[in-house]
């Protein structure tokens, strides 16, 4: 495992279209990065850079102490696993595997090992003879993981690698990748557009918008304090409440323009409630509800978390009153970013 820097790099396109700018990021050896936004933001083209897929416009990129901006691909110690599985389909999962070893000169027996061993932690030895069509999508994936696993890189890259899977697939793959990094204990370098999976996996995120990284963080310190009002836009479901900063019932904060609150952080209140609306849908979850809340004066319904019980009393169009917690009040000035935190008492 290697740590990587990215120092001012920047990728740009004919027509002086920049995709990323300015870039400045360290991953730590042996850390699981996700790197996360929105599609166009530039996470996979930092991946492809850093991979040697794409040049590099300006600025230097080291895997370890080593300046790899002008190294070819295959001598970077990277191994990359795409959001298509790209297996040789007249191959078997152990040549698939292997495949790589073998055309780099390494002999029958070390390629064998180096296939049962990855086989073993992936879960694929009773797999090892099908070829792909036999496979599953889950599979599938697991055999490039696989075949990734065998070449004992320096640093693994995945781009989107669960986008092709169904949501119970994902659910298990993420646990999967989890126990991986764990034991093997690689420095993991992993593009994603989904919030999900980026909170998940990653022992720290880096959050892209527009070739740009707004913020970099542990996952619950960038979800509970967001740097600007992208990034607290971008994590959270459902998504955060954004309130005009001269909303009655909400405190006052001189120079901001916008206000907002995580679902979770509002609740149903009765007489003497500061916020008062109507209930304009309820979503019934199983362990939880969702109550959308149009305040009075405003468009766009708030999204309040509730327990089951809360919300198997609720009717739609009833009118309702709703308190906060103040102490997760977020305040953003008119360049989005955040303010200086003000904490009191739940309102």
């Amino acid at each position: 495992m290697a740590a990587v820097r990215f120092e001012g790099v920047a990728k740009r396109y004919a027509g002086d279209v920049s995709v990323v700018e300015s870039l400045d990021l360290q991953v730590q050896a042996g850390e699981f990065m996700v790197l996360v936004g929105p599609s166009g933001c530039g996470k996979s083209t930092t991946l492809r850079m850093l991979a040697g897929l794409e040049a590099v416009s300006e600025g230097r990129i080291f895997i370890g102490e080593r300046d790899v901006t002008e190294v070819p691909p295959a001598w970077r110690g990277v191994a990359m696993v795409f959001q298509s599985y790209a297996l040789y389909p007249h191959m078997s999962v152990a040549e698939n595997m292997g495949f790589a070893l073998k055309m780099a000169g390494r002999s029958k027996a070390e390629v064998e090992a180096a296939v049962a061993k990855a086989a073993r932690s992936l879960q694929l030895e009773p797999l090892l003879e099908r070829l792909p069509r036999e496979l599953s999508g889950g599979q599938r994936q697991r055999v490039a993981i696989g075949r990734a696993i065998v070449r004992e890189p320096a640093v693994f890259l995945f781009d989107e690698p669960l986008s092709n899977l169904d949501a119970a697939l994902r659910n298990d793959t993420r646990v999967e990748l989890a126990r991986l990094h764990e034991e093997l204990g690689a420095t993991i370098i992993y593009v994603t557009h989904d919030q999900v999976e980026a909170m998940t996996l990653g022992d720290r995120i880096a959050v892209f918008n527009q070739g740009r990284i707004e913020q970099v963080g542990a996952p619950m310190e960038v979800y509970q304090r967001p740097r600007t009002r992208f990034v607290a836009g971008f994590l959270g479901s459902p998504r955060i409440n954004f309130l005009p900063a001269d909303l009655p019932g909400l405190p006052q904060r001189p120079g901001a323009v916008e206000l907002a609150l995580r679902p979770e952080h509002l609740h149903l209140a009765g007489e003497g409630a500061p916020l008062w609306g109507e209930l304009s849908l309820i979503e019934h979850l199983g362990d939880q509800s969702l109550a959308y809340v149009r305040l009075d004066g405003l468009e766009r319904p708030l999204a309040v978390k509730l327990t089951a019980a809360e919300g198997a009393g609720l009717r739609r169009h009833e009118r309702v009153g709703l308190s906060y917690d103040a102490a997760h009040l977020l305040a953003f000035n008119a360049a989005g970013a955040l303010m200086d935190e003000q904490r009191g008492q739940d309102a």
